[in-house]
């Protein structure tokens, strides 16, 4: 009588939970070394701008904010965003994150980025007194001090500058010099440029603008709101906007 043969037994699937363990594991361990902190959030802005698809573009891939260096060797760089610009931006904030530390911590100044460029904005209540467009310069000469230092820094060489001047929505007082917030946001901005002039910085690398209360970053129905949204804006213009 024939033996029946053995069907083969099937593989063994055990391995995988111990692999899957293991990257688990890995994922973990190099979560934990990810400092948040350590990211250049300005290069990581230009990064994803580059990449970001335009509808009329003819070829696939990201377009470039600023011609690469690659472009002297006759390639064609559409898809290769040079990054120098980015960096320097990058470099600069971190400079201005060190450097202005005190006033950052007393909420006098906040350091932000956008597709604008790096943005310094100064607490207006701390700079000017309500409704007027003078220049507390006995309570914020270090800092203007600090500021122009850093406007003039080598890396900072070439680029462009704006300072903008914010409003909240409460009208000026009808005795008040200035016929509108239009009229107060552009005097705070000129004064500010004065000011920045004096203590040294190039007004030829500067521009000025007044927005009222055309820009709030937060909500006028509340008094903190209305105070955050009183500001100047010193932004280190990207090349985009220029």
């Amino acid at each position: 009588m024939a033996r029946k043969s053995r069907e083969p037994e099937k593989p063994s699937t055990a391995w995988q939970t111990t692999y899957g363990d293991m990257i688990t594991l890995m994922l973990c361990f190099f979560v934990m070394l990810f400092n948040p902190s350590d990211v250049d959030v300005t290069q990581l802005t230009t990064i994803t701008q580059s990449l970001q698809m335009r509808e009329t573009d003819s070829v696939y891939g990201g377009t470039s904010l600023t011609t690469g260096r690659l472009a002297d060797l006759g390639n064609n760089i559409n898809a290769l965003p040079a990054m120098e610009k980015g960096m320097s931006l990058g470099n600069a904030r971190k400079k201005a994150v060190s450097l202005f530390a005190p006033d950052v911590k007393s909420n006098r100044i906040t350091i932000t980025s956008d597709e604008r460029g790096l943005v310094i904005t100064l607490a207006s209540d701390s700079f000017f007194a309500e409704g007027s467009a003078e220049l507390n310069i006995d309570e914020t000469r270090d800092t203007l001090l600090r500021l122009s230092e850093f406007f003039q820094e080598p890396e900072l060489r070439g680029r462009r500058f704006r300072v903008e001047g914010h409003t909240d929505n409460t009208p000026v007082a009808d005795t008040a010099r200035f016929a509108s917030n239009w009229e107060l946001s552009a005097a705070r901005a000129m004064n500010t440029l004065h000011y920045l002039a004096d203590f040294g910085v190039n007004e030829q690398q500067f521009s000025i603008a007044g927005y009222a209360d055309t820009r709030p970053k937060f909500s006028n129905d509340t008094p903190e709101g209305r105070a955050y949204n009183r500001r100047i804006d010193i932004i280190i213009l990207d090349e985009g906007h220029f």
